[in-house]
């Protein structure tokens, strides 16, 4: 049992780290990046920032690890991703362990868990894994932890638990998620074994107050924190919403879907499931459910609860990231709900550990009566050499013994060997299904138009040290200006920038391409600096001096190509009438200057910053830096 445990958890890896390491940076991964490449590890600015509406300071904190480590390195990224990975596998192994024991029908719970795609989407892109591994983590963690400090009440499980609980909250908000769904698995794992879910949950109290405490401490800081990045508007139609995150998403993703992905740069893929294969899977579903209600004792509460949590988490996605046609896809790309995959772990593992129903003995012949593989409490003594040991199990909290676990070499093996026959053929399928959805979503987002500009840059970047860049956009297929400033050259390649590679002036300009090249650039014409007053010199700059353009400019970025002759070396200072002004170095003679503005107006005030400095600025273009293509 171990072994086959260990070589499911090493395949799950393998693939995995295939996903992983065929992927890239994307998108929100250049905004962390940047923002962790501007300040110390232990800076409130960093670690007590809301980013799109989250409170992350852990995630945080390993982001910043990893790119002081090797900044911009997709293959560390990928390898913490394939740890984080494991760590929640052995979570859940754990959490199956305590639900059941260990037995031949825990694999495939377990085989669910570790394969299925719905955790894909998430696991691949760091930014979402940084959230979703550790929720699957606490998830599975704590709820081992509640139902062990149920049956035992030993207080080191309210110490672990409320620990890794913690480290959710501080991982990703909706770890708030966590505590509640183990009061739910301590008070299933009773009802389904037909003791009182009641008393379960009260013997697990140590671990709902310290979680209870922490939960507190967190909200306030999240509170003070927290900002929304845009109001909340009403869902145009949150029925149909649900229904394709349903449809399209969810329900496929459980029978190892959805088999086909789309995806159009720069979005991530989404869940294009062919029609039939939804109608299929709901086909499949719904007898599914109602012949395990039927067959299996008390299970009804189980369906009932993996039901209302996948609405619960469906229902926000829908509220909060609500636009045109931006929800739809958002849902589809399920991994928004990656931790419904724990969720349904647990519901599966509970419906394998529920007794038959009295429908279900009444309709078996006589000699299968009472040969019921599912026993009230998992039965670990199986490990055990059945001729020397007979063991005892209690209630959840060991109140009520039960009846004595059946000894000798015929108890048990026979009686596994139909139901491993039974899900041998299912759980194959499934297998192969999701291996196929795993390999067509890595096909999709293989393709990375930040891959080739992060290592054209890479490449490029120490042979254009003599002279700073101006920052720019990055191409808006690595992160659009909706981002700005974010979205700027100097914020996203700060990891592997010195210094002195980008500044707010530079004596020759140039640009990166979107294949990551450094070339040279001018600037258009949109407006121009009309010619001087003044023979032989133009515009003479003493003091502060206005220059005219020859029209009017909005508000944005701009460069100022600023043709000047200075009679020594000095610095100016730069700007539109009003705005901020940009320091730019002069050299004594005629020279050129390339100067980034953000203003507008239809003059430019130029100031010297060097005592008795004088200078002559001629003709000369204010307008978009660009370069040949």
């Amino acid at each position: 049992m171990v072994g086959v445990a260990a070589a499911l958890i090493i395949a799950q890896l393998v693939l995995r780290g295939w996903v992983a390491f065929s992927g890239f940076f994307y998108w929100d991964d250049f905004i962390l990046i940047g923002q962790v490449s501007r300040y110390p590890l232990w800076s409130a600015e960093l670690l007590l920032t809301s980013h799109d509406g989250h409170v992350m300071p852990l995630a945080i904190a390993l982001t910043w690890l990893v790119t002081k480590a090797a900044p911009l390195s997709w293959p560390v990224a990928a390898a913490v991703l394939v740890g984080l990975q494991l760590l929640a596998s052995l979570a859940v192994l754990r959490l199956l362990v305590v639900l059941m024991g260990w037995r031949a029908r825990l694999l495939g719970p377990l085989l669910f868990y570790l394969f299925v795609p719905l955790t894909v989407p998430a696991f691949a892109w760091w930014a979402a894994a940084v959230n979703a591994l550790p929720l699957q983590i606490a998830l599975a963690w704590v709820s081992a932890d509640a139902v062990m400090l149920a049956r035992t009440g030993r207080r080191r499980y309210a110490v672990s638990g409320a620990f890794v609980f913690a480290v959710a909250l501080l991982s990703f908000e909706k770890s708030v998620v966590v505590l509640p769904v183990a009061c739910v698995v301590v008070a299933l794992s009773a009802h389904v074994a037909g003791r009182p879910w009641r008393d379960a949950v009260r013997r697990g109290g140590a671990l709902w107050v310290a979680g209870g405490a922490v939960l507190l401490a967190w909200a306030a800081v999240f509170l003070l924190v927290i900002q929304r990045p845009r109001g909340l508007t009403g869902p145009e139609d949150p029925g149909a919403l649900l229904s394709r995150a349903l449809s399209d998403g969810l329900v496929p993703a459980l029978f190892g879907g959805p088999w086909r992905w789309e995806r159009w740069q720069p979005a991530t893929p989404w869940a294009d499931p062919p029609g039939l294969a939804v109608l299929i899977c709901w086909l499949l579903l719904i007898p599914l459910a109602a012949w395990t209600i039927r067959s299996r004792a008390r299970v009804t509460a189980v369906w009932l609860c993996a039901a209302a949590y996948a609405i619960a988490t469906i229902a926000p996605v829908i509220v909060l990231r609500d636009g045109p046609g931006t929800a739809a896809l958002l849902l589809q790309s399920m991994r928004y709900f990656a931790d419904f995959a724990v969720i349904a772990t647990i519901g599966l593992a509970l419906i394998l550990q529920a007794r038959r129903s009295a429908a279900a003995r009444e309709g078996s012949s006589p000699d299968r009566r009472g040969s019921d593989t599912s026993d009230a409490r998992p039965r670990t003594a199986g490990m055990l050499p059945r001729s020397r040991f007979r063991c005892r199990t209690g209630s959840i909290g060991g109140s009520q013994p039960s009846e004595r676990l059946r000894t000798g070499p015929t108890s048990r093996i026979p009686r596994d060997l139909p139901t491993s026959t039974l899900f041998a053929i299912p759980a194959v399928l499934f297998l192969l299904s999701s291996v196929i959805s795993t390999i067509t979503f890595t096909r999709s987002w293989e393709p990375s138009p930040a891959r080739t500009y992060i290592t054209g840059v890479r490449a490029t970047l120490p042979a254009a040290a003599d002279a700073p860049l101006l920052p720019q956009e990055v191409p808006w297929n690595v992160l659009n200006p909706l981002a700005f400033p974010q979205n700027m050259t100097d914020h996203v390649l700060a990891p592997i920038a010195t210094p002195t590679t980008f500044a707010a002036a530079t004596p020759r300009l140039r640009m990166i391409t979107d294949t990551g090249e450094i070339v040279d650039a001018h600037v258009w014409w949109n407006r121009a600096i009309t010619p001087g007053p003044e023979p032989q010199c133009g515009h003479r700059v003493r003091g502060s001096t206005s220059i005219p353009l020859d029209g009017p400019m909005q508000i944005r970025d701009w460069t100022a190509q600023i043709n000047y002759f200075a009679d020594r070396d000095g610095r100016i200072a730069v700007s539109f009438e009003g705005d901020t002004e940009t320091v730019a170095d002069v050299r004594q003679g005629l020279n050129t200057v390339y100067v980034r503005l953000l203003g507008g107006g239809d003059a430019l005030r130029v100031r010297p910053l060097e005592p008795e400095q004088s200078l002559c600025v001629g003709v000369g273009p204010v307008g978009v830096a660009a370069f040949p293509r």
